[in-house]
């Protein structure tokens, strides 16, 4: 087990009322927890930042399946990067729109180009990457 050390924190009254707002929203047991989650995802972010990390999420597309060719286009795109693709699921989400969810895992740099280039297809409504980590660095 890590040892744990204690520090002190400073904050306006107002600032710390927010917090206990937000610990007790998420249903937090104490603001140790809370800070903890905090830290981990600052340095979760910093990862994806560093072109050389190993990281894992998801990218997330929603479009319109009747548009010309762009689902070819899709699968190109997913084909040319799929040293990074773990899975994929494909939804209906009505008759007009689908949703795919892409697992990723790799450089994050790549990640993000692998993203960017889904996301710029003419006929993807909304996409998004949620970054996550290996958890190979935190604690």
């Amino acid at each position: 087990m890590t040892e744990l050390l204690r520090f002190g924190v400073s904050l306006p009254e107002k600032l710390l009322k927010e917090f206990d707002l937000y610990i007790s929203q998420r249903k937090y047991s104490n603001r140790s927890e809370a800070i903890r989650d905090l830290i981990r995802d600052i340095l979760v972010k910093r990862e994806w930042f560093e072109n050389e990390k190993e990281v894992i999420g998801a990218i997330i597309i929603v479009y319109d399946h009747h548009k010309r060719e762009l689902v070819n286009k899709l699968i190109s795109i997913q084909h040319d990067f799929g040293d990074l693709i773990l899975s994929s699921q494909h939804i209906h989400i009505n008759h007009n729109n689908c949703l795919e969810i892409i697992a990723v895992k790799g450089l994050s740099e790549k990640v993000r180009t692998l993203a960017d280039s889904l996301k710029a297809i003419k006929g993807v409504k909304h996409a998004t990457l949620s970054m996550s980590t290996t958890g190979m660095d935190l604690v």
